[in-house]
């Protein structure tokens, strides 16, 4: 549920804790800006997704997770395809993209309006997306080959965790599932980026995540569940001005504007929601 906040100045790549074991293939890292510009660029990107792109600092992000041309990614749910339309050129040439949608029988009608939006987008631009195979994350279909174990370099997820918790999106041990299926898709020593709307407290954060938010202590904790270490946080996508108490969750704010044009010009003044930006990595 692909639900983003004025750049923080001191913060174009703020990589805030980073731990001190880090296996050599995260280290010697060396991301390609010149791919991410280009894609970035691309007159295959549409005007209203380009609007957002100072909300969501998407190189920044991308840049923190490691993205290099030659790897191998996976997004999780990619939604109508915001984050692959600048995936799926970077690593057309050398590298290869598996995009996990909903799964065959999808639960909520948005989500097939979305696959059906990533689809046409490949239809349209065959050369762009040609990287790029599609395969599914379901709980109910339990359809969790993400991609073949043991083959992704970087695997990336915007905005769903928080699903993960939510009803009618899977069984209760969803999150458990979703953890495990990207670990077993991870190389050891390759990387989970995950980026969420961020609650700021886990000790009063909705167990249930009916407001759209989690906090970055239980996301790590699930991961760490699975058998990831966190390997570092980043404020690239943090928002002081999201107070977290909107009458309709986090969809209050824009791009959903949930209330309309009630109180619109204040909404719209807080921007995108304040989001944790986390890097994990499968052990060696």
């Amino acid at each position: 549920m692909n639900r983003t906040v004025p750049r923080l100045a001191a913060c174009s790549l703020a990589a805030v804790v980073l731990l001190a074991a880090f296996p050599t293939t995260l280290r010697g890292q060396s991301v390609d800006a010149a791919a991410l510009d280009a894609a970035i660029a691309g007159a295959h990107r549409g005007d209203a997704n380009r609007a957002r792109d100072r909300y969501r600092h998407l190189k920044e992000t991308l840049e923190f997770f490691g993205l290099r041309p030659d790897m191998t990614v996976v997004e999780i749910w990619p939604g109508g395809g915001w984050y692959a339309e600048v995936l799926a050129p970077v690593l057309r040439e050398r590298g290869r993209l598996y995009v996990a949608q909903y799964g065959s029988s999808p639960p909520f009608p948005y989500q097939q309006r979305e696959m059906d939006t990533l689809a046409g987008k490949m239809r349209a631009a065959p050369d762009v997306y040609r990287s790029v195979t599609p395969t599914a994350l379901n709980f109910f279909s339990n359809e969790l080959a993400i991609a073949p174990p043991g083959t992704a370099d970087l695997v990336v997820t915007f905005r769903n965790v928080h699903n993960w918790f939510q009803e009618g999106y899977g069984p209760p041990n969803g999150p458990e599932l979703a953890f495990r299926a990207m670990f077993a898709a991870l190389k050891p020593g390759g990387v989970l980026g995950v980026v969420d709307h961020r609650w700021p407290d886990p000790k009063t954060e909705d167990p249930g995540a009916r407001n759209g938010y989690v906090s970055e202590e239980r996301v790590i904790e699930y991961a760490e569940r699975a058998g990831f270490e966190l390997a570092g946080r980043s404020d690239v996508n943090r928002n002081p001005r999201d107070t977290h108490d909107y009458p309709e969750g986090v969809w209050t704010l824009p791009p959903d504007l949930a209330l309309g044009d009630q109180d619109r010009a204040k909404y719209l003044a807080i921007g995108e929601s304040d989001r944790l930006t986390l890097k994990f990595v499968k052990p060696q």
